[in-house]
């Protein structure tokens, strides 16, 4: 018999908040966390739009100097999402040491250290100015070598690299390896650097907004006049867990992930499909024994851009049109926030559910044709929410989508 998976802790660290208290209260609020920072014009980018991400103060009574040194942005970020996430599950340091925990991680880049031990050895030509942490900092598994090592996680281990469906796919595997009987228990989640070198080759394509003398009014998922995406990072972190063992040690349970759903395009390297889309959608649905008829609310992966945005438009449509459940991207908010999003989002529509309310798509003033028929909430709207369907959408076609529920 399968089991079933919950979650049963959350950790943010974002634009739009540092806790889930604060983030819950931007959300509501429809308060935007993107700026401008000139460091990145002056580095060469078209658009200066980013999403301000603080930068986490990890003191030595929190880690010591060595462990410190091999972590990189994101790892930092993930550092302290997972202990927030860690902290709300009731697990402290015995529980991780006398049980086997896994850690499954969305992240697709660590440039900024990769870019600066290239800087030095064609500076020194000297290897050994390199430092110790630099291989650490330097791998795309840097956020799981890291939190495994810190955290005495000692359950699977890995890091799913799938662009900005990271972070998604990161809690579907965790769900069926858990609904499978081969864990109990595994941190997921979604990590993000926010350094300017991380970005260049996306600003390179054109993909970003220019809509820079209106920060808070560049990211325009669906709306007509969208004019491109603006990166964000940080990262996220859920402990998914099996129902009755989160049972057995009296953990609160947030809500059960009860669907996932994947596909890949199979097409261009850089081009969307609402085929693709729809299947990923339909599997989740299915693997949650609903229909279109039972989703509440829908997390859209809506990034601001012309061409995601029409076709993720054009399968909602196809699947959801008529249908009673609100739309929003958080990315209007939030900015694309990458490898992280797909866990991030969850967290969010986490926090919707604890709250009763959906969070508002803002910017959106005018439809476009293909987002005419959809439900998009405007304003934040009061209401239950139970049933969540989640989408994450990336480069090279990988398409992923979540249900949660409401226990």
């Amino acid at each position: 018999m399968e089991r079933r998976v919950v979650i049963t802790g959350t950790g943010i660290w974002s634009c739009l908040g540092t806790d889930t208290a604060s983030v819950k209260e931007s959300l509501y609020a429809g308060r935007s966390g993107i700026g401008l920072q000139k460091e990145r014009l002056e580095y060469g980018y078209r658009s200066g739009l980013c999403g301000i991400v603080p930068e986490p103060v990890i003191t030595k009574d929190m880690l010591d100097r060595h462990t410190r040194a091999g972590m990189p942005e994101e790892a930092r970020y993930a550092y302290m999402a997972s202990r927030q996430a860690f902290a709300e599950a009731g697990i402290d340091d015995a529980y991780l040491r006398a049980n086997e925990v896994g850690c499954i991680f969305g992240n697709d880049s660590s440039a900024k250290p990769v870019i600066e031990a290239a800087k030095i050895m064609d500076e020194k030509h000297d290897s050994a100015m390199l430092g110790y942490g630099t291989v650490f900092q330097s791998m795309n598994s840097t956020v799981n070598m890291n939190l495994s090592t810190i955290f005495h996680l000692r359950g699977v281990n890995f890091t799913l690299s799938a662009a900005c469906a990271s972070g998604s796919h990161s809690i579907g595997i965790g769900y069926l390896l858990i609904r499978q009987g081969l864990q109990d228990m595994v941190l997921c989640g979604g990590a993000q650097e926010t350094n300017y070198y991380s970005m260049a080759s996306f600003d390179a394509l054109g993909a970003f907004s220019v809509r820079m003398d209106e920060p808070a009014k560049a990211s325009r998922p669906f709306d007509r006049d969208r004019d491109g995406l603006i990166p964000g990072g940080g990262a996220a972190a859920l402990v998914l867990e099996e129902y009755e063992h989160a049972v057995k040690r009296g953990a609160t349970i947030l809500c059960e992930v009860t669907g996932y759903g994947f596909s890949s395009n199979g097409g261009g390297i850089a081009e969307p499909s609402d085929d693709g889309s729809v299947k990923a959608i339909t599997r989740a649905l299915a693997d949650a024994g609903i229909g279109p008829d039972d989703v509440d609310y829908i997390n859209a992966h809506a990034t601001s851009t012309k061409q995601g945005d029409m076709y993720e438009a054009i399968a909602l449509d196809r699947i959801f049109r008529g249908k009673r459940a609100l739309i929003s991207s958080t990315k209007s908010m939030t900015g694309h926030e990458c490898w992280m999003a797909g866990a991030s989002e969850i967290v969010y529509s986490i926090l919707m559910m604890q709250g009763g309310f959906v969070a508002p798509n803002i910017n959106f003033e005018n439809p476009d044709e293909y987002s005419q028929h959809l439900n998009i909430a405007r304003q934040t709207i009061e209401t239950k929410v139970d049933t969540v369907l989640s989408n994450s959408f990336g480069f090279g076609g990988t398409n992923s989508a979540l249900v949660i529920k409401k226990i």
